[in-house]
């Protein structure tokens, strides 16, 4: 029979355990402890919009939808009751957020991160309705704080609905898409600050500078058409004065027709 051989402790191996032991009993004890510990400070940082400092929404107006959504002041509540997702959730909800981030930090601030919904026009329709609509076509309200510089949309302006863009054919949409185009010319997105829609739905562009109208008609070949109006302000304005022509009319195809005042 075999002699056993006695069993020894690796003294090494059972520092190592003994250590790995202590250390997550102390991170047991440290979540604990922060959780049980009170949230110190509400922290909002508001991404501000591409044109400077205004901003829809106040760091304070943050903090009292969450006050009023969780029917307390989360400054005094204990940082293992706090859900982040459900502050996040309801943030997003605001028409003026577009996207909320929420944490708490190692000093048991809760930190609140804001990116504001930007406006890409604004309609003031037939029935007194007055608001903008953000680069993915959701509505917002008229803000207290500040108006946006962007394109207004006054007119037979149908009304909006919230799959305007997913229709066919939908007046609001074309509105919406004809602001884009504008948008994404360097030419012509300073340079327009209304838009007139007719009962047939045609288009009329103001612009900035002088106090002609500028008559589009539908969207159909609406490159073609801008083109047309480009190398007619590029060519032709500079000699004739920005104050000569009381309409000019791309309307028609290869056409430019002016009536001078």
């Amino acid at each position: 029979m075999a002699e056993q051989r006695p069993y020894r402790i690796n003294r090494r191996k059972l520092g190592g355990v003994t250590v790995g032991f202590i250390l997550v009993i102390l991170i047991l004890l440290f979540i604990f402890r922060k959780k049980s510990s009170e949230v110190k400070d509400i922290v909002v940082t508001i991404t501000h919009l591409s044109d400077g400092d205004n901003d829809f929404i106040k760091d304070k107006d943050i903090k009292e939808i969450v006050k009023r959504a969780f029917e307390a002041d989360l400054s005094f509540a204990k940082v293992g009751q706090v859900d982040v997702k459900r502050v996040e959730s309801i943030l997003e909800q605001d028409p003026f957020v577009e996207n909320a981030e929420t944490f708490i930090d190692a000093a048991s601030n809760l930190n609140i991160k804001i990116t504001q919904r930007e406006p890409i026009l604004r309609v003031i329709d037939n029935n007194g309705l007055n608001y903008y609509l953000d680069k993915y076509g959701a509505r917002m309200p008229m803000s207290k704080y500040f108006s946006a510089r962007v394109p207004i949309v006054t007119g037979a302006v149908a009304p909006y609905v919230t799959d305007f863009l997913e229709r066919k054919k939908y007046g609001l949409k074309d509105v919406f898409l004809l602001v884009q185009r504008l948008n994404s010319d360097d030419f012509f997105a300073p340079m327009i600050q209304q838009i007139v829609v007719d009962a047939a739905g045609e288009f009329t562009l103001i612009p900035i500078l002088g106090d002609q109208k500028i008559r589009i008609g539908t969207l159909d070949d609406l490159d073609e058409k801008l083109d047309r109006l480009k190398v007619f302000y590029k060519e032709a304005m500079p000699y004739e004065g920005w104050k000569t022509y009381r309409t000019i009319s791309v309307k028609y195809k290869n056409q430019i027709v002016c009536k001078k005042k």
